[in-house]
């Protein structure tokens, strides 16, 4: 454990960024939390302010600050409607590092980050058994939305309706890839993600499909580790640096124009959090890492900006009403929101309905819907009720882990409406 001189030291090199703030409040009129629970420490501006608190020693109570600062969706929207343009993002990812460096990790959280998921091939060994076992423990929920619930896991669990793992990893269904340069004249590396890997294959699919069609060379190693977000959500700077290290390995032997992903977390995370903390590596590794966000590009993004997609679609005759919901990271953080609509206007089969408040929160924040899912499934909730105003039959994203969410509310709901990701929708149109 650092001595507390040294963590408020530590702490002292966010005041830069921290003091830019206005205390305007405009961050509690745009957060999905504080709409759900009228905490005023929910907020961007109370957080700042504990931590501004904390670094000047005005706090006793780290325990209590981290406990606030992890009660946070890491959405971006405070940040993406800042006025002063506090990047509260990159301040709050700083502080958990800090704050953990001091505390530690809990037991349940070193198993998992640093026992797990920082040792990429033992984890998926772990979850291809959890695939094998996990009809003994749970049982089907929805048969349109294909997902399961378990009463014997409720206690760890709750009520959630869950889309289990693939029999087969798409990792396994595929192996490594290294085709060559078709029409396009590109060349693209391809990182699914883990979601995309463990529970929804046919994503991936989509994606090489997609690329395939268009003449797009694909890169693909068998070797890519986690995005590393999970260890940095959770403060520990250790695995995150496991888990880039591993994905610089994979990738940067090869030259390839592109990486493209179809996660919008792992978009942002490659695309953002790894330069933010490229100070945390040597300086070859903070080169590689630059230059391999610089890169990274969501599958939309990339199909739409490279010139590949068509306009004159038409709409084929059993064409379904379809409706899109903008993940957090993409728009907020990448301001990426119309290549993904461009791409589901080109399908033939999708007949394009806009939501309300398309780009609100689904209310999943990767490790906050395990630990507050009470307050995760409230947001998610109002999520659900404008997917089904829509009158949509199906509801598109860009994100697995929204997918999961949403594909939950909507089965607890029994609601005739299935969730797919928008490339499964454009790829199934391709010849």
């Amino acid at each position: 454990m650092k001595d507390i001189q040294q963590l408020t030291t530590m702490l002292k090199t966010l005041e830069d960024q921290m003091t830019v703030c206005m205390h305007c409040g405009l961050c509690q009129s745009v957060c999905p939390l504080y709409t759900q629970t009228l905490n005023e420490a929910d907020v961007a501006r109370g957080k700042i302010c504990l931590l501004g608190g904390l670094s000047s020693r005005m706090l006793d109570d780290v325990q209590g600050v981290k406990d606030r600062l992890d009660h946070c969706l890491m959405c971006g929207s405070c940040a993406a409607n800042c006025p002063s343009g506090v990047n509260a993002l990159e301040i709050f990812l700083k502080a958990r590092v800090i704050l953990t460096a001091y505390q530690g990790l809990s037991p349940a959280r070193k198993m998992i980050l640093r026992g797990a998921l920082a040792h990429p091939r033992l984890f998926d060994r772990i979850l291809e058994l959890g695939a094998k076992s996990q009809s003994l423990f749970s049982q089907p929920a929805s048969e349109l939305l294909g997902t399961s619930c378990s009463e014997v896991m409720s206690p760890f669990i709750g009520k959630r309706h869950f889309t289990p793992l693939a029999d087969v990893p798409f990792h396994k269904r595929c192996g490594s890839m290294d085709t060559p340069v078709g029409a396009s004249g590109l060349k693209a590396a391809f990182y699914y993600g883990c979601l995309t890997d463990k529970i929804y294959p046919n994503i991936g699919d989509a994606v090489l499909k997609a690329l395939r069609h268009h003449g797009v060379g694909v890169w693909m190693p068998i070797e890519q580790a986690c995005c590393g977000i999970p260890a940095l959500s959770s403060g520990d700077i250790s695995s995150f640096k496991k888990l880039v290290r591993a994905n610089l390995k994979a990738f940067g032997s090869r030259g390839f124009d592109a990486l493209v992903t179809p996660c919008a977390t792992c978009t942002s995370t490659i695309r953002e959090f790894w330069p933010m903390f490229a100070a945390e590596f040597s300086d070859d590794e903070a080169a590689d890492i630059r230059t391999l966000a610089a890169k990274t590009i969501d599958i939309s993004a990339f199909l739409v900006n490279s010139g590949l997609i068509s306009d004159n679609a038409k709409l084929s005759a059993g064409a379904a009403t379809m409706t899109y919901h903008d993940p957090c990271h993409l728009k907020k953080s990448l301001k990426i929101s119309v290549q993904p609509r461009r791409l589901l206007q080109s399908s033939p089969s999708c007949r394009f309905v806009e939501m309300n408040a398309a780009d609100s929160c689904c209310g999943s924040g990767g490790s906050f819907n395990l630990l507050h899912y009470e307050t995760s499934a409230a947001i998610g909730m109002r999520k659900r009720d404008n997917i089904v105003a829509s009158g949509a039959a199906t509801v598109t994203t860009s994100c697995p882990a929204c997918m999961m969410q949403m594909t939950d509310m909507l089965s607890r709901r029994k609601d005739a409406v299935t969730v797919r990701h928008v490339i499964e929708v454009y790829a199934a149109d391709l010849v």
